[in-house]
Parts: C-alpha cells; structure tokens; sequence
C-alpha cells in the first residue's frame, strides 16, 4: 500500500534533484572536445565522441525536468531529443563492438533502450522505430545490447510492443523474458538477472486488451500503486528508484497509447498521485513533429557517416527529418 506521506517526501527530493545541476557545463565541455575531434577528423579518439554523448544526454535529461517539474511546463522537446540521443547511442557503439569489446558507458542500458524504442512508437517515428527494433534483435545479449536487465516493466514494455506491433524477438512475442532468457543461456550470455516472473504486469500482459473499462482500471490501478511502492524508494536499488524517471509512468502512459490505437476505452481521469504528477500529464501527440536536431548531434552524426560505411544510419539516408 502506498504511503501518502512518504512518496510526497520523495517527489520532492526527486524535483530538487534537477534544481541548479550542471549539464549546462559539461555540455559546453563536451562541445570543446568534439570541435576538436571534428576539425581535425581524427579517427584514432573518435570513441571520445561515443563518450561525450553521455553529456549530450544529461544535459536533455536535465532541460526536460526543468521545464516540466519545476517550470510546470508542457514542451516535452528536450524528452524527444533525449530519446533521439538513446538510438544514437546505440548506433555509434556499434562502430566500437569490435575494437572496444569490453566498453562500458556509464548512460547505455537495455533499459534506457527499450523506453527509447517504446517512446519513437508513442511518437509515431515508425521509420525510426524500425531501425531501433531491428538493431535491438540483431545484438540482443551481446556487447552493445546487453540484456540482462532485471527490471520486470522492462520486458513487460518490450512484450507489450512487440504484441502491439505484430513482431517476435526468440520466436515469441509472449513470456519474452523466458524466451529471451533462454536463449541468452545457450549462447553463454549474462542473464542470470532477467526475472523469471513479471507479477502484475503479467497480469496485465494477459488482459491488456480487454474492451472492459472498469477491468483496465483496476489493473492500472495496481500497475501505479507497484510504481509508486517502488518510487518511494528513491535513491535506492529498485524498479523505479533511480532519478531520471521515479515518478514518470511511462509504462502506463505506453499501455494507455496502445489502447487507444487499438481502438479499446481507456480510463479518461486518474485519482492517485502518480497519474497526476506533470510527467503524467505531458501531452505527448501521434505522430509527433522531429525536434530541431542538437548541433553538437548533427555534428557526431555527420562525422560518422563521413568515416565509417558501416555506420548504420548511413543506410536509411535522412534520420529524424
């Protein structure tokens, strides 16, 4: 059950989180570095611009909190251009699987993959989408897509997408953790953290298409009670305990997007406190519109693409446009 009291106190801490950070600094920083790689075309450092994409990152993570937690705002264009640095993350790791293959990122994990690729669906980016879910299939368990993640809503939103769009990973788009598990064993891949259960979201697995209004409503009742149980925790080791997303209902908001492309009811107001935080709220369209692309993005983009044919957005032409 939650407790009012404690899950107040730790939205607070998580809001004066991103109160006075500095991005802002080490986005310039990483500005400085790249210039320099860039200008001089310098193959031999070039990871460093791999690893400079972390500050990109914080420095989106950071922008989009300040306008929606403490500007109560509703521009979620600092979240699209976060989501957008997530598939180029990926992307320019793939460039390092061979020469770096023991890489680690302190920004990369299957986790920060899957939201990205369930956020491009959200968006309508299908192009984009695409590329992300095939890139996903194609290294699932290697190096540069680990997957031994133990966080349950992870490979609840991995099913519920590949249900969603029709496609398999391991030749299923049910118990994919098992599946996935499984196979990751048989290759010699770490997986010994993939849980073996997904409790509620199990339970919403098997109903998430239900035309019974009141039926989705309980069960994403107690899909936001389990998430804010776990928010409350903040700071801690748990599902839903780290700072970027605690209090952002993502897997919800995602079920609730599938529903209604579907054509099912959906609840049309929530009464708890986590469906009505400002994350909760964001109005997030289908399709919605590229965001202008980060300078310093475009400028690792086209680095690559002029360095490296195997680069894989050098295949799909325009990204993001």
């Amino acid at each position: 059950m939650v407790n009012s009291k404690k899950i107040q106190m730790a939205y607070r801490r998580y809001v004066k989180n991103f109160i006075g950070g500095n991005a802002l600094d080490e986005y310039e920083e990483a500005k400085k570095e790249i210039d320099e790689i860039v200008e001089c075309n310098n193959t031999e450092i070039d990871h460093i611009l791999l690893i400079d994409l972390d500050n990109i990152s914080d420095f989106w993570l950071e922008a989009w909190k300040n306008n929606v937690l403490i500007e109560e705002g509703r521009d979620i264009t600092a979240l699209k251009k976060l989501q957008q640095l997530k598939f180029y993350q990926c992307m320019c790791r793939q460039l390092y699987k061979d020469r770096y293959p023991n890489m680690k990122l302190m920004d990369y994990s299957f986790q920060n993959s899957i939201i990205a690729l369930i956020h491009f669906n959200m968006f309508g980016w299908e192009k984009e989408e695409q590329i992300f879910y095939d890139f996903i299939v194609e290294y699932l368990g290697g190096n540069i897509m680990e997957a031994n993640d133990w966080n349950q809503h992870i490979w609840f939103l991995l099913e519920l997408h590949l249900q969603h769009t029709q496609q398999i990973i391991e030749g299923t788009n049910e118990y994919v953790h098992l599946a996935v598990k499984s196979a990751l064993t048989e290759r010699d891949q770490p997986c010994s953290l993939i849980p073996e259960e997904l409790g509620i979201y199990r339970e919403v697995l098997e109903r998430w298409n239900t035309s019974d209004l009141h039926e989705i409503t309980q069960l994403i009742d107690k899909m936001s009670e389990h998430h804010s149980v776990l928010a409350s925790e903040i700071g801690k080791s748990l599902e839903f305990g780290n700072y970027d997303y605690a209090f952002y209902p993502y897997e919800i908001l995602y079920l609730l997007h599938v529903r209604k492309k579907q054509g099912l009811p959906n609840p049309n107001r929530f009464e708890d406190f986590l469906m009505n935080t400002p994350e909760a709220k964001m109005n997030i369209q289908n399709p919605e519109p590229y965001p202008e692309w980060d300078p310093i993005l475009r400028m690792i983009d086209d680095f690559y693409r002029k360095n490296y044919p195997q680069y894989i957005p050098s295949h799909h032409g325009a990204l993001f446009e």
